[in-house]
């Protein structure tokens, strides 16, 4: 599966008829995952991002001082992304979370601001790792 957005055209934002024509039925999982911040964060900020030609357009979700959610657009499907400092990791590595996602976090390579994961938003469960990732990135 690419790893590149979908969406590359820097002059053209994506919208909401864009994400429903590349993501199809995956569409409705990307309106799930806005509304679980938005249920607890109603103050997220949101917006659309373009690093550059190698990446593409990403979609963000904020809180006050950091982002707590980038949903990164593929063809047919997206993907999470998260980064999750120390406190937040080891509350993972305790949780529910599905052992796949466990085991890509605690070897992803360690950065100032924490470590990273993406997670391929292809199945109910990823949608359910994805629910309890929002609620620690939120506590933590």
């Amino acid at each position: 599966m690419s790893d590149i957005s979908i969406f590359q055209d820097k002059s053209g934002q994506p919208d909401e008829a864009d994400l429903i024509r590349e993501l199809k039925d995956r569409y409705l999982w990307w309106q799930q995952i806005c509304g679980m911040v938005f249920m607890r964060y109603p103050m997220a900020l949101t917006g659309w991002n373009y690093p550059g030609a190698k990446y593409g357009w990403s979609f963000r979700m904020n809180d006050k001082k950091r982002t707590i959610i980038y949903l990164l657009p593929r063809a047919g499907y997206f993907k999470a992304a998260f980064v999750f400092g120390d406190k937040a990791v080891d509350a993972i590595v305790s949780s529910s979370v599905s052992d796949t996602v466990k085991t890509g976090l605690l070897q992803a390579r360690k950065y100032a601001e924490g470590r990273g994961i993406r997670i391929d938003v292809l199945t109910e469960t990823d949608l359910a790792d994805v629910e309890r990732l929002i609620e620690i990135k939120l506590k933590y």
